[in-house]
């Protein structure tokens, strides 16, 4: 499976979150809840400023 991880930071609180860029579900934060990464079926609509590729295949 082909696929990076990154971490986001959210818009709404600035807490930093590592997710799968091919998210298969909703990825909400941990801290406020606002959704981060909504699936689209290939790779993840990303809600934030991606802000490192933690793991990049």
């Amino acid at each position: 499976m082909a696929g990076s991880f990154v971490t986001v930071a959210c818009p709404d609180c600035e807490n930093e979150q590592t997710v799968f860029e091919k998210a298969a579900s909703e990825v909400a934060c941990a801290v406020c809840g606002h959704t981060l990464a909504t699936p689209t079926g290939g790779k993840a609509v990303i809600e934030g400023e991606v802000t490192d590729v933690v793991e990049a295949r």
